[in-house]
């Protein structure tokens, strides 16, 4: 049997006839999530009324459970149990993986009697409603065996060890090279604790249909929740049908699963109905990851005319105590600027704290915010541009894998950005510039986040009616996979937009690796398109051999798909009367995906630059964002509107780091300081002043078949850094412990 290879077809995606690629479509689902009606895990309408289940956590950070009182709970209107680790339903132990395919092990609840951070899940309440279930909450009294919690990240920096696994990566001779180096820089910056702040909390609903667990939740990938449940449940993969198919918002706090989700299942189990299970605003705080604070040491020699001779970003970062997460802050670095002279690496402190992990952009959104604000600093010691630096020691192929790029737009990100925003009439000498009672500074930054792709599959369907189905166990996190899923079938079968139907999110559904990395559109989309040029070759190997079709007896390989018509030459139908007349019960195929083989011949990345204009308020210390522009290189856009709004959202994010987001630890309990929306402070539409981002044209045919990448986490890559240095532009003074808060900047230019 023929494959698709053997036609000699066009990519229809990039030959774009109907023009839907690159084309800023609406939402597939905007209608269903403005008007209420697409429903989140914890709104899903279950077979039978649900019970609902509250968390208890812990109030100490380190230490152990010694005695349970759970009798009033027990006996409080509703409660049908109360469970903690003294008699919590059996679960396999934590690490059990008995299929050597799941891609997640076991993560039992309640496990035993040991608590290892504060808000840590420690009990549990069913009940008939949710207000029931939270008295009953307050009713479990619980006393413990408190030890002193170790938090201070700070204070145990001479104690941080290499990562497991890790080794420091060190090109030619880097002590050498800096101190011969003529021009030296050698800073520290401080980045703190983030939490996601998803608008959807953590939240599943599970109910049993016989021996199979049916569980909608809140998460990005799913495959690995299917799998982790049932390895928890010590049941068969297959008896777990999970579904995620509206998440509001995930920034990879929602690349594993939590508590939340293990209950459910117990729960619905134990009870023989539906139970549903939320995390509150609070308990997200502690009970879900965060991004761990980093300490980094930047140093950077240089010749007096800018060319950089040794280059060296160290990090340290946390992680809890059982875990391994490292904030690989000093990554990024190593492809970003030619230096002959190269040492990045990592340490790592195990704190009594609830889990680090993944968040949007991990490493890149903590380390540029020091090396890109280093390069501002040697820049202006050396009396040259900041954009002419960062040019003078752009690589010629990767700095230390010496792999060509595979497609790289960074300089013409940095000289179009600054022709666009006026970078020529910024002032290089600090504190020159007001605007009435405003000091204004302009600041800049260069973008990288590298560039995945994973395996992935997908179905294409057509039916009697035209109407193209695709089916995905993809997620939409509110990037818009919905939208690019349902683009790339329309442009590659040639029908409208509304003749496209997009099932993702299920378990039963073909595998795709989920939401995350930015890898989403690329893989995701490379599987669907497959699919899709499976079913064309299906389509027109039916036209083709079908008598009753005008185009019966014509070459296969030259039948066109456009509008809904199927031709060839001056010979057409409509795809609806084919598929009715010909295949009435509809044509289904399965499209699948892989890195080529040559994939890692190739340094592969996005790229942007930043641009910010902001104000200080002398008196107040008081920072104002102005204006700010991103121009970026991130392959084929398949959405000119999703991709804009994940990019402008990251740009906001960075403001948010520079100027207001962070979270502080308090010593005393283990816990965290900012525990809801009203103290974590992140920008409102007040904070953002004049706002853009611009995508030069590019397609990556390195990358991908479609030469797109991703953009959802490239954004926030570098943008406060530029926020940073035109505060410094601003005013002359650098803060270089972040959020950049107006106590500190006041401080400093009264110290100054």
């Amino acid at each position: 049997m023929s494959s698709v290879a053997d036609y000699a077809l066009p990519n229809p995606v990039t030959d774009n006839r109907s023009g839907l690629i690159g084309k800023g479509v609406d939402r597939y689902e905007g209608p269903l999530k403005v008007t209420g009606s697409a429903p989140y895990a914890y709104e899903v309408t279950p077979p039978s009324p649900p019970a609902y289940g509250v968390m208890v956590p812990a109030t100490i950070a380190c230490g152990r459970i010694i005695a349970v009182d759970a009798k009033a709970a027990e006996a409080s209107p509703g409660v049908a149990a109360v469970w903690t680790h003294l008699n919590a339903p059996e679960q396999a132990p934590r690490g059990t993986r008995v299929h050597p395919r799941s891609t997640a092990p076991s993560r039992p609840v309640l496990e035993d009697d040991r608590v290892r951070f504060f808000g840590q899940p420690v009990a549990f309440v069913l009940a008939d409603t949710l207000e029931n279930a939270q008295a009953a909450a307050h009713l479990v009294q619980l006393t413990y065996e408190e030890q002193t919690p170790d938090v201070d990240f700070h204070g145990q920096l001479a104690k941080a060890e290499q990562p497991p696994g890790e080794e420091d990566v060190e090109i030619g001779d880097f002590a050498n090279g800096f101190a011969q180096s003529p021009a030296k820089l050698d800073e520290t910056w401080c980045t703190p604790i983030q939490n996601h702040c998803q608008m959807e909390p953590c939240a599943s609903i599970a109910w049993w249909d016989g021996e199979t667990c049916v569980v909608h939740t809140s998460v990005q990938m799913v495959k690995p929740a299917q799998h982790g449940l049932a390895e928890t449940l010590k049941i068969d993969r297959d008896a777990v049908h999970l579904m995620t198919r509206y998440i509001g918002g995930g920034f990879g706090g929602k690349g594993q699963t939590y508590d939340d989700i293990t209950l459910a299942a117990l729960g619905a189990r134990f009870l023989g109905r539906p139970v549903k299970v939320a995390y509150s605003r609070q308990h997200m705080m502690h009970g879900t990851i965060h991004r761990p604070a980093t300490v980094q040491r930047v140093r950077l020699g240089a010749t007096k005319d800018g060319q950089l001779t040794a280059m060296s970003i160290m990090t340290t970062t946390h992680c809890q105590r059982d875990g391994h997460f490292t904030e690989h802050a000093s990554n990024f670095a190593r492809s970003l600027y030619a230096a002959p002279n190269r040492l990045t690496g990592h340490r790592l402190i195990h704190l009594d704290l609830p889990g680090a992990g993944p968040m949007r952009a991990p490493g890149e959104a903590s380390g540029m915010l020091s090396l890109e604000c280093a390069m501002d600093e040697l820049a202006e010691a050396l009396g040259m541009d900041p954009i002419e630096l960062r040019i003078k020691n752009e690589p010629e192929v990767d700095p230390e894998t010496g792999k060509p790029f595979s497609l790289r737009q960074l300089v013409r990100c940095m000289r179009e950005g600054a022709q666009l925003f006026g970078w020529d009439r910024r002032n290089p000498r600090p504190g020159q510039a007001r605007d009435g009672r405003w000091m204004v500074g302009m600041g800049m930054a260069a973008a990288i986040r590298g560039n995945f792709l994973l395996p992935a599959k997908a179905s294409f369907s057509v039916d009697r009616h035209g109407v193209i189905t695709v089916r995905q166990g993809m997620t939409d996190i509110g990037t818009g996979s919905y939208t690019v899923l349902a683009q790339i079938a329309a442009e590659t079968l040639g029908v409208p937009l509304a003749d496209v139907r997009v099932e993702i999110g299920d378990s039963e559904l073909p595998p795709a690796p989920g939401s995350g990395g930015q890898f989403g559109a690329a893989t995701a989309g490379s599987a669907a398109l497959a699919a899709g040029m499976n079913l064309r070759k299906a389509i027109a190997d039916l036209a083709a051999n079908d008598p009753g079709s005008p185009l019966h007896g014509g070459p296969a390989e030259a039948v066109t798909f456009q509008d809904g018509v199927i031709a060839i030459a001056n010979r057409s139908e409509s795809l609806a009367s084919l598929i009715a007349r010909a295949a009435p019960e509809g044509l289904t195929v399965e499209g699948e995906h892989r890195p080529a083989a040559d994939a890692r011949n190739w340094s592969q990345h996005t790229y942007g630059a930043h641009f910010c204009e902001v104000g200080v308020d002398p008196v107040t210390g008081e920072t104002r964002m102005r204006r700010m522009l991103g121009v970026f290189a991130a392959g084929r856009i398949i959405n000119y509107k999703t991709a804009r709004s994940q990019l402008t959202g990251g740009m906001i994010w960075g403001v948010a780091s520079a100027l207001t987001e962070g979270n502080a630890v308090d010593p005393r309990y283990g816990s965290l300081v900012n525990q809801d929306l009203a103290s974590y402070l992140v920008p409102v539409q007040a904070d953002i002043g004049e706002l853009d981002a611009i995508m030069l044209d590019e397609a990556d045919d390195k990358a991908n078949p479609l030469g797109i990448k991703g953009v959802g986490e490239l954004g926030i890559s570098g943008a406060g850094a530029a926020v940073a240095n035109a505060i410094y532009n601003a005013v002359g003074v650098r803060v270089r412990d972040y959020p950049i808060t107006p106590d500190k900047l006041l401080g400093a230019m009264l110290a100054r």
